[in-house]
């Protein structure tokens, strides 16, 4: 049995303890002004909000998708990533829940709902990317720590108004998977195209910075934030496809032989 540390666990380990020490000493920052003060409030079939609550749709498609597709290769690939991207695939369904639930009436009680939920799918996102370049080992302490440190970041921000602990846990988690996008894949991991999640990412960034201004761009037909949840959800799709590449993959050997 390892016990040792490798030199790419260490790495992890103090860009963990320097973010860790950011989130805890930084300067504190207040939410930005009107958090809750979405474009596109409209109405629709009397949901309230519809359309930033209805466009979450794409988040549970994906998880559904997901899931099916990782049944399949339950045996073909490690127990730890296996588990890791059912932790990723249940976290889009709770953040598909959260995030609907906060837009049917924004307040900063639903956003921590929201928040919740998205560190779920956190947790396995950067889990399964560490456990990819780091080792499963790393890996899984990973998704696990993050299980427990994203959520007090969001408890820090509820009790506080801090938002710090929680943009450290967002971005610091984006650096970590550009970082790994740029590291040799350990043999055995699933092949996710690590560029398309940041890249889709990077988009929903942007449309939720623009929200007012796309909503009157396109004649108050889409509002920035609608379409930062259809961008969002696109992220789950190179790791979709990396299952299915995993399945297909798996069923190769067995159609020669």
């Amino acid at each position: 049995m390892q016990t040792n540390m490798t030199k790419p666990e260490t790495v992890l380990l103090a860009a963990v303890a320097a973010f860790i020490a950011l989130a805890l000493l930084g300067p504190a920052v207040p939410n930005p002004a009107d958090p809750h003060g979405f474009a596109d409030q409209r109405a629709l079939w009397g949901v309230p909000y519809a359309m930033d609550v209805l466009s979450n749709l794409p988040f549970a498609l994906a998880a559904l998708a997901g899931g099916a597709w990782l049944w399949r290769i339950r045996h073909a690939v490690s127990t730890v990533q296996v588990a890791l991207s059912a932790l990723f695939f249940a976290g889009l369904a709770a953040t598909a829940a959260g995030s609907a639930w906060y837009h049917l009436r924004p307040d900063d009680a639903g956003l921590a709902v929201d928040r919740y939920a998205m560190s779920i799918a956190f947790a396995g996102l950067l889990g399964l990317a560490a456990a990819g370049r780091a080792g499963e080992r790393a890996g899984l302490a990973l998704g696990i720590s993050l299980l427990v440190l994203a959520p007090a970041s969001v408890a820090v921000w509820s009790a506080t108004g801090n938002v710090l602990p929680w943009a450290v846990v967002q971005f610091g988690g984006m650096a970590g998977v550009l970082a790994c996008a740029f590291t040799r894949p350990l043999p055995g991991g699933l092949p996710v195209r690590w560029l398309l999640v940041l890249a889709a990412y990077g988009v929903a960034k942007l449309f939720e910075a623009n929200d007012h201004a796309i909503y009157e761009l396109t004649g108050h037909a889409l509002s920035g934030h609608t379409l930062k949840h259809l961008a969002a959800a696109c992220a789950a799709w190179p790791l979709i496809a990396s299952v299915q590449n995993a399945r297909a993959a798996a069923a190769a050997p067995r159609e020669m032989a």
